[in-house]
């Protein structure tokens, strides 16, 4: 019945069979079933289905609270009984714009630890990695958000945007602000955290974001921004490193580029918290090291 139980806790959380089903993950019709098997088990209706969308009963909410306690006391012994090292599928999300060799270092570090789990990994978009641990199909995430959005989050540290011109656009002296209404960039194409980031504070000073190519590879990028052809971003961290020939970086710290690196984690992590803890602190290490 445990397994039924944590589905009366998610039913209760998401409010309908249909979201319940997403997370899990589960057709809806077995979800549905979960629940009726409990209600024949305890003898009590807990949904009440004459209403759309279906609630909790008066008893369902009683037996729900009697369930978390017993759902907590279960983990309690597993941990007595030393049964609680970590194991399993851990699904992993990585914002594209954090997903370079530091990754591999977090992944190498986190089997050497937990030589019991298993890690899977995905990159993409913050926005979408978010809503995909929304629905369940991720169990953690490493995502870029705009500064003071980051919720429960845990906030690992500040990644800097910097904006790169040619030397020869860079030497002219001219300010930040006169050269964003003029030249065009060169940018990762959608959806990019950055680029988003770097729109909406130029929409926010009434400038349109010129677009003059869309290119995924970094090496490309800054070969553009060399031979004139635009303006460029990138993290701070990542220009300190590779320190590219023929770029400068202009003095944007002004203009408040920069995105909140953040771990968001689902609720249900079990014994894998340990583990997200861990990659937590990988990752504030392996983004940061000097």
């Amino acid at each position: 019945m445990l397994q039924e139980m944590r589905t009366l806790v998610l039913f209760a959380e998401e409010g309908s069979i249909q979201r319940v089903a997403e997370r899990i993950p589960l057709t809806q019709p077995a979800v549905t079933r979960q629940i009726q098997r409990l209600e024949q088990e305890l003898g009590v209706e807990l949904l009440d289905r004459r209403v759309k969308p279906s609630g909790l009963t008066p008893a369902g909410v009683e037996v729900l609270g009697r369930i978390k306690q017993i759902l907590a006391a279960y983990d309690d012994v597993k941990r007595i009984g030393g049964r609680d090292v970590p194991a399993g599928l851990l699904r992993l999300g990585v914002a594209t714009g954090l997903a370079d060799r530091s990754v591999a270092r977090i992944v190498r570090q986190t089997r050497q630890c937990f030589p019991l789990v298993s890690l899977r990994l995905k990159t993409g978009s913050s926005d979408v990695l978010i809503e995909e641990m929304r629905r369940g199909a991720l169990d953690a995430v490493l995502v870029l958000l705009p500064p003071g959005t980051a919720g429960d989050g845990e906030i690992l540290g500040s990644d800097s945007l910097v904006v790169v011109a040619s030397d020869e656009v860079a030497n002219t002296g001219r300010e930040l602000g006169d050269l964003l209404d003029e030249l065009p960039w060169i940018l990762n194409p959608e959806p990019c955290d950055a680029r988003a980031r770097l729109g909406a504070l130029l929409s926010q000073r009434g400038i349109r974001l010129n677009v003059a190519a869309e290119v995924d590879d970094a090496r490309l990028q800054l070969a553009l921004v060399r031979e004139g052809f635009g303006l460029s971003l990138m993290p701070a961290r990542t220009f300190a490193r590779s320190r590219p020939a023929g770029v400068a970086k202009l003095d944007s710290d002004a203009a408040g580029l920069s995105l909140e690196i953040s771990v968001q984690r689902s609720p249900h992590l079990l014994n894998l918290t340990k583990v997200v803890d861990e990659i937590a602190g990988y990752a504030r290490m392996a983004l940061f090291r000097e």
